[in-house]
């Protein structure tokens, strides 16, 4: 994984709850291809056709409140999301995306949706043509694990050195 992620700006607000991520009627599937055609579906239900591989969310405060249930950054991760930027984050959400391998940065952005912004996680920065956000970098031992691709393959990446 590179540091620096490029993709189209997806926008939502404040308060954007793990139970509108992926609803809970789909939480009892382990299917990843079933929580990726449900992301998002609570506050856009048209999301998963829309969104493509690469974007990005763009949102406010406290992303990711509510539910610590670790199938919300996983249905964004596997919709296609490349990372998620937003001014925060609901702690376990945080904590589970990195988990999971879906790349986070708290950063307080204004962007359009469609506009094409550019996230590097380890200066900490988020451009928008000659715009430049200063967002919280991620500390090496976080990237490393999004780096191996989560937590489990970090890991076992890890054992085998």
């Amino acid at each position: 994984m590179d540091s620096v992620i490029r993709g189209k700006a997806w926008i939502f607000g404040d308060d954007v709850d793990t139970d509108v991520i992926i609803p809970g009627k789909y939480l009892r599937t382990t299917d990843m291809q079933e929580f990726a055609d449900h992301a998002m579906e609570g506050i856009d239900p048209e999301f998963p056709e829309k969104v493509q591989k690469g974007d990005i969310i763009v949102a406010g405060n406290n992303f990711g409140c509510g539910s610590s249930r670790e199938q919300a950054p996983l249905a964004l991760k596997y919709a296609g999301v490349a990372c998620v930027v937003a001014k925060s984050f609901g702690r376990i959400f945080f904590r589970n995306a990195i988990n999971v391998g879906l790349p986070l940065m708290e950063a307080d952005v204004t962007c359009s949706e469609g506009d094409t912004v550019e996230i590097d996680l380890l200066k900490g920065i988020v451009k928008l043509d000659d715009t430049i956000f200063k967002g919280n970098k991620l500390p090496d031992f976080l990237f490393d694990i999004l780096k191996d691709g989560g937590l489990v393959a970090h890991r076992k990446a890890r054992q085998k050195q």
